[in-house]
């Protein structure tokens, strides 16, 4: 091979020599080399030849030879511009004319660099000039395809043509690693120019003239990359897949944009739009498609007010956008059941879920949370009463978790510019970052919300908070020094205070804001001019405490009733708990579980983990270790389980994801003190005796609290369908407790609780498991036996059926001796044959002991009331003197009842007010008010009220239960019984056939008649337990409420469908139930919630043919515009259309999530959706000119239905654990699309619904949910795009690959050359890049 080369360079010498015609000279080395049998384009002709000519034959004809050789294609110009930059750039300043002449080539041939020609030799090629320049070392990746290297052979050369401007500009030093990646600028920068002194001075001008001239033609050739068809879309790719290698070419156009005078006198392109070229926000590809519906799409999504206008507009439309957050925050506030995990961390996903599906700011994102956040405080503003408070549970939501989750917003904001900043010197970033505007909007936004006068009125119980958070801004902006101040709690309370300076302090306390928004225009509405100069006397309160005054009862009171405000003052709470005397302890106790905990909004996350950490033991593995320290703490830690046994305190632990934790924390007490006799007590400091088995029933109710302890088999399953969603246990709450603490040695899964401080860790971050609480194991595993079929196993003469024995004396001591016995006789049954034992039965037994036995006691006592041997009352009396014995047997008799009832073996009991409690005298009116809120709602179910007068019976278990509960006086001491039992006893009334629940709700009317409307509410539920199809009605009377299709107006629904609460009164009554609330309050009753995927594809259908009559009927033809659209597809408004469709799939897929959660979204996409596509449907038939057009919208529809489902379970980043789930199931449904693009399989649907459904799934996937795309299998994507490909959707397919991460960018790159390379134009550089540009799809 050798002599070839050798005639290669004799042949070129020959030309130099005799001026040679270039293309002459080609044509002739070509015949050379095809007679040798060499293939063309050869990678060693361009070694001989380079090499050759740099630097000893080097004169500028020879560059025309170099030119020639790529027109006739025996070089490469890949191969050509791997070698020339080694040779050219390093000598630019000693010869600026072979620069000159290499950017000339470069500008060439740049932008069409291979062609589809080429896709033989890529192999070859670009391995070689990966052996050339390394480019898979320099960007870090293992193995590269040809075409993934060409990609990033296109970057990396215009990375190099930048860094080479910046060196000539002596820039270069700006940057962070004061120098350039690509080792040839290095030896450039050391090169001097030799020999210019002998140079004359004309000589000097010229090559400086023409070195300056080199300047800008790089920089132009640098817009020109950047806007070309090919080159701009092959470095998007890198873009979308080298975040840090982009971040930092972008930081280096940020340099020369503000330091290069080359770029602010250059004619062709500004250091603005050169900004805009590389800014993230820019639109590299077209939105347009060669298709006439997907035009029709892009125009209306461009224009409608859900998108472009959401930064202008506030009216009904744009609240519309944040109905998903106003249903979630609602349904968190079901205090029936806590849940295991944050509402701090759902709440982050969906907003940014949500901020990514309605491409909107991050004001109006802030904005639309506060709203949605304040709706819910304001629809407690006048709430009826009853058992369960709302307020302080809504307030949490509004001032604690939503501030958290946005604290975890910013944080995240703030870590991603981290990750994509390494590379990048922080003075040198001049421009606004991602993370300062983040925090810089949600001050606009705070700014801004002051307009919502009406939705910051403080309820009346918050009057006084408001007031003196308006206060302590006004004191600070007053002008007196810190002394003069006197305390906020002894300032007048007339300061205009309202929701948002409780708002505002809530951030700074987490450092969201600083005191400067005490600044704000109208912020301070009040002159200091009324509190008193100095306080005298003694100072009580928080400042008191910090400055060691001891804990007098005065100042406890004070600490008790005023919250703590910082966390040092929590710091200080956990000192003396954990240091102090057993009475300094006793108060600090007191403390936090005072004010502190319900009011104490900016620092609650610390204080229920404050509360945890002290419930918790040192040890809980050493069972032996563990119970002595907790005996010794009996006292203390029973003061902190009362202090947070309320539904509304047990309520907020759940909201903070602390449930988990707070259950391994009173197991160990459960177990301890359940295995204590009850002669074991405690003195109090008010002489009253604190025994063991108290401090036994008021940790393990608490416990029991915690999960639905209580539930019937029929709740496990109903038929052959599996419920869907995790069923709470406790070895589920150990097991999410375990994962928790497990996670980053010790710190939460959870974001808001790693900003912990280091005193609130947790004591012990072992895992836990059932088998460290062997008495706590034993009676749960009754339980689940006792619930899963009838008790057996009683064994006479056992110590049990002793107990059992002892419990039914105790329970019936003052039947008469000669009376019947209480239970047939039956093996292994007790029974009580009159022996009365006294007064003093002799229970002196372990808890545990008495649990195990009580199961057995109501089955004896129940069997003898069946068959006539012991009243009703005397039930009744006896069931309350168990309870009262140990108020933890509560949970048994009512977890018995309920399996009891279930069974269905137990005869009704009349309810006639002889034997049983009777419920005339309200049945009529509980009855009459529950139809009246079933029609409100727009449903019919006649099949339940059939009208006249029929007895009134309940299962026998079920009055005995009821009877009970009517027992207790509404008391502090028995309300936290009462809240462990009225769950259940919804729950069971509820499942009992009609009409149960109403002859309940009527009995407990006659007890508290205050909570009339609290209960009927509740037993208005009811009616949706026992008929599927009134839960479609009522769902389909919430796509009525929020869509309302008579009116013109858009989106007026968040009121209508969510009201103002259930006790917003009225004259003559309570007001109509919103359907919206309805519902939140049935779902979790709907058993088989399967059925609602099914029901809510056609609801959907439906209501997107409604949405196109109504266009129709509103918009007759007359009154048309003509536009495009109007002529394409008929007469409907598709602005107003694809605003209500996407209204309605919000609100479709905010119902599936909330009432199945991540299992029901997953079986919806992975099923569902495919079974519905392969289906024959016979729609309702629309008009001839509209057919088209709905078939399309319901294909759009059932897009934005899919990805907003999944969004709101997955989340759109990568963060929440929900997302590890995501990469099978979205991989199995695009699968399923790709088989059927490729054929594999026959869709049944209309093919203009398929085809709008995939071209919106997959656009709106790429807009709003890029993340996902790089999980998804490369074959899939690239089966994906070669379908849009034949669809004609080029832009569609390129943008999916690009988004696949690394992998696909070969895959990418090669579209891009197959479809645009033949028609690659160099614009004009002075760019028409869009100041504000729009994403492809919204």
């Amino acid at each position: 091979m050798a002599a070839v080369w050798n005639s290669v360079l004799e042949i070129t010498k020959s030309a130099q020599e005799n001026n040679v015609n270039p293309p002459a000279w080609a044509a002739r080395v070509a015949s050379v080399l095809n007679s040798n049998g060499l293939t063309l384009p050869s990678v060693d002709l361009a070694h001989v030849l380079v090499s050759h000519i740099f630097w000893d034959n080097h004169v500028p004809s020879t560059w025309k030879f170099l030119e020639s050789a790529v027109t006739a294609k025996i070089i490469h110009p890949v191969i050509l511009f791997a070698l020339l930059p080694s040779r050219v750039i390093p000598m630019r300043r000693v010869n600026p004319v072979a620069f000159r002449l290499y950017l000339e080539l470069l500008k060439r041939n740049v932008y069409s660099l291979v062609t589809k020609s080429d896709e033989p030799i890529m192999e070859e090629m670009m391995t070689h000039v990966d052996n050339t320049l390394r480019l898979s070392k320099v960007f870090g990746l293992s193995a590269c395809d040809p075409w993934q290297l060409y990609a990033i052979f296109v970057f990396s050369s215009m990375w190099l043509l930048l860094d080479t401007s910046l060196d000539d500009e002596g820039l270069l030093e700006l940057t962070i690693d004061k120098g350039s990646p690509w080792p040839i600028l290095l030896l450039s920068q050391d090169m001097e120019i030799d020999g210019q002194e002998t140079f004359d001075e004309q000589r000097r001008e010229r090559l400086e003239e023409l070195r300056k001239l080199n300047s800008h033609i790089g920089v132009e050739i640098i817009g020109g990359m950047l806007q070309d068809k090919v080159t701009s879309r092959v470095i998007y790719l890198a873009r979308r897949n080298l975040p840090l290698q982009w971040q930092c070419f972008v930081q280096r156009v940020k340099i020369l944009s503000t330091n290069s005078s080359v770029l602010r006198l250059s004619k062709y392109i500004t250091p603005e739009s050169i900004l805009r070229l590389t800014s993230d926000e820019r639109q590299v590809l077209s939105r347009e498609s060669k298709t006439s519906s997907k035009n029709a799409f892009h125009a209306v999504t461009a224009s409608n007010p859900l998108t472009s206008s959401a930064g202008q507009s506030h009216g009904a439309s744009w609240s519309s956008l944040w109905l998903p957050i106003d249903i979630f925050l609602e349904d968190a506030m079901d205090g029936s059941q806590v849940v295991a995990t944050s509402a701090v961390e759902t709440l982050t996903n969906l907003v940014q879920a949500l901020k990514a599906i309605n491409y909107t700011t991050w004001h109006n994102t802030f904005l639309g949370l506060w709203i949605a956040a304040l709706r819910l405080v304001q629809r407690e503003k006048d709430p009826c009463e009853g058992p369960v408070p709302r307020l302080d549970t809504c307030l949490c939501m509004l001032l604690s978790i939503t501030t958290l989750a946005i604290v975890n917003i910013i944080e995240s904001e703030e870590s991603s510019l981290a990750d994509v900043t390494e590379c990048v010197s922080s003075n040198q970033i001049k421009g606004q970052s991602t993370a300062t505007t983040c925090r810089e909007e949600l001050i606009s936004s705070l700014q801004f919300l002051g307009n919502f006068e009406g939705l910051l009125a403080a309820p009346q119980p918050l009057v006084m908070a408001a007031n003196q958070a308006a206060a302590k801004a006004m004191l600070l902006v007053s002008g007196l020094a810190p002394d003069e101040r006197p305390e906020v709690h002894d300032m007048p309370s007339n300061y205009s205070g309202n929701l948002r300076h409780l708002i505002v302090e809530a951030c700074i306390t987490r450092n969201l804001l600083d005191t400067s928004a005490y600044l704000w225009p109208g912020y301070v509405k009040t002159s200091y001019n009324q509190a008193p100069r100095g306080v005298t006397g003694e100072m009580l309160g928080w400042s008191s405490l910090m400055k060691g005054s001891p804990l007098t009862p005065s100042l406890i009171n004070a600490l008790i009733s005023v919250p703590a405000s910082s966390l040092a003052e929590i710091e200080k709470v956990h000192e003396i708990a954990v240091n102090g005397s057993n009475d300094d302890k006793i108060a600090a106790a007191k403390i936090i579980c005072g004010a502190t905990l319900l009011h104490g909004w900016n620092i609650q996350e610390h204080s229920v983990t404050l509360i945890t950490r002290l419930l918790s033991s040192p040890d809980p593995e050493n069972r032996v270790q563990s119970e002595c320290y907790l005996i010794d703490l009996a006292v203390f830690l029973n003061v902190l389980i009362l202090g947070i046994a309320t539904t509304d305190n047990v309520q907020i632990f759940s909201l903070h994801g602390m449930v988990p934790q707070l259950a391994g924390a009173l197991m160990p007490i459960c177990e301890a003190f359940g295995s204590c006799k009850p002669t074991i007590s405690w003195t109090l400091p008010t002489g009253e005796e604190l025994t063991s088995h108290a401090i036994f029933s008021n940790a393990f109710t608490l416990l029991l609290k915690l999960w639905r302890f209580y539930q019937s088999p029929m709740e496990h399953v109903t038929g052959d369908v599996t419920p869907v969603g995790y069923q709470i246990t406790p070895e589920y709450l150990l097991l999410i407790r375990n994962s928790q603490l497990a996670h980053s040695g010790g710190q939460s899964l959870y974001r808001s609780h790693r900003r912990l401080p280091s005193f609130l860790n947790p004591r012990s971050t072992k895992p836990l498991f059932m088998d460290f609480f062997p008495k706590l194991n034993c009676w749960y595993q009754q339980l689940q036996a006792c619930i899963a079929s009838t008790l057996v196993g009683l064994v006479p003469g056992t110590p049990v059926h002793q107990i059992v024995e002892k419990l039914l004396n105790m329970m019936f001591r003052k039947i008469k001796k000669d009376s019947q016995p209480l239970s047939p006789v039956k093996s292994g049954s007790p029974s009580l044959s009159g022996s009365y034992i006294g007064n003093d039965p002799g229970l002196n037994l372990q808890a545990w002991d008495i649990l195990e036995a009580v199961p057995f006691a109501l089955d004896a006592a129940l069997t003898a009331c069946a068959h006539g041997r012991l009243s009703p009352r005397e039930l009744v009396t006896g069931l309350k003197s168990l309870a009262d014995l140990l108020p933890a047997s509560l949970a048994t008799i009512m977890s018995y009842f309920s399996a009891e009832v279930t069974r269905g073996i137990w005869k009704p009991a009349s309810m006639n007010g002889t034997d049983w409690p009777s419920p005339a005298a309200n049945l009529a009116m509980v009855e009459q008010q529950i139809k009246q809120n079933i029609a409100a709602t727009g449903v019919n179910v006649p099949s339940l009220f059939v009208g006249g007068s029929y007895p009134a019976s309940i299962p026998l278990p079920l009055a005995a239960l009821v009877s009970l509960t009517i027992t207790y006086r509404l008391d502090g001491v028995a309300d936290r019984f009462l809240y462990l039992v009225g769950p259940g006893l919804n729950a069971l009334a509820a499942s009992c056939p009609w009409p149960c629940m109403p002859i309940i709700a009527a009995l407990w009317t006659q007890k508290a008649r205050r909570w009339s409307d609290y209960l009927i509410f509740y037993a208005t539920r009811t009616v949706f337990h026992h008929n599927r199809d009134a839960v479609v009605q009522l769902i389909k009377s919430c796509f009525t409420s929020i869509l309302d299709l008579n009116s013109s107006h858009v989106g007026c629904g968040v009121g209508t469908l969510l009201g103002h609460g259930f006790g917003s009164h009225f004259a003559g009554g309570i007001a109509p139930v919103a359907p919206g609330i309805l519902y939140l309050g049935v779902h979790r009753a709907v058993r088989d919630v399967m059925f609602l995927t099914e029901e809510m594809l056609s609801i959907l259908m439906q209501s997107v043919g409604d949405i196109a009559r109504s266009g129709l009927h509103m918009n007759p033809p007359e009154k048309l515009k003509k536009s495009k659209f109007n002529m394409k597809y008929g007469l409907i408004s598709l602005d107003n259309a694809m605003t209500r469709i996407r209204l309605a799939a919000s609100l479709g897929a905010s119902i599936i999530w909330i009432s199945g959660g991540l299992l029901l979204v997953q079986t919806l996409i992975k099923e569902k959706l495919p079974s519905w596509f392969i289906s024959v449907h016979r729609l309702k038939q629309e008009s001839v000119e509209s057919t088209g057009m709905v078939a399309m919208l319901r294909g759009y529809a059932l897009a934005y239905f899919a990805i907003m489902c999944g969004a709101f379970a997955w989340g759109v980043d990568s963060v929440s654990p929900s997302s590890r789930r995501r990469s099978k199931v979205l991989g199995d449904h695009l699968k399923f699309v790709a088989s059927v693009i490729d054929g594999q399989i026959s869709i049944g649907c209309d093919w203009a619904t398929w085809r709008a459904y995939l071209l919106g799934f997959v656009s709106l996937m790429v807009a709003c949910a890029p993340l996902w795309v790089a999980d998804i299998d490369l074959d899939v994507l690239k089966r994906l795009s070669k379908g849009l490909m034949s669809w004609n959707e080029e832009e569609l397919a390129l943008a999916l690959l690009g988004l696949g991460g690394v992998k696909s960018m070969g895959t990418a790159a090669k579209l891009i050359v197959e479809n645009y390379g033949d028609s690659s134009t160099h614009c004009n550089l002075c760019c028409t890049v869009p100041a504000n540009p729009q994403p492809r799809f919204l």
